[in-house]
């Protein structure tokens, strides 16, 4: 038999719960996903503009532009689709 590392387990145990969020709560699984791109835009942002802004405004535009861009795919689609929606 093959033992199982606990590495591999903890995988198992994450892609369980992502299969469980997209299923049940996708919605969930967006905002988390949205959210944690702003981690990566963030500090691209702060690095742009040096210390001019506090660390807390560069992840308070980047959350913005994120949102900003969300909405107008969302309206694209509903402008364009409507009897999706």
């Amino acid at each position: 038999m093959k033992q199982s590392s606990p590495n591999s387990e903890k995988l198992e145990l994450l892609l369980d719960l992502l299969h469980h969020l997209k299923t049940r709560h996708p919605l969930s699984l967006l905002l988390f996903f949205g959210l944690v791109s702003n981690l990566i835009f963030a500090p691209a942002i702060y690095a742009a503009t040096g210390s001019d802004i506090p660390q807390k405004t560069a992840y308070a535009l980047g959350l913005l532009g994120l949102v900003t861009v969300a909405l107008s795919i969302y309206l694209f689609f509903v402008i364009f689709q409507p009897e999706k929606f």
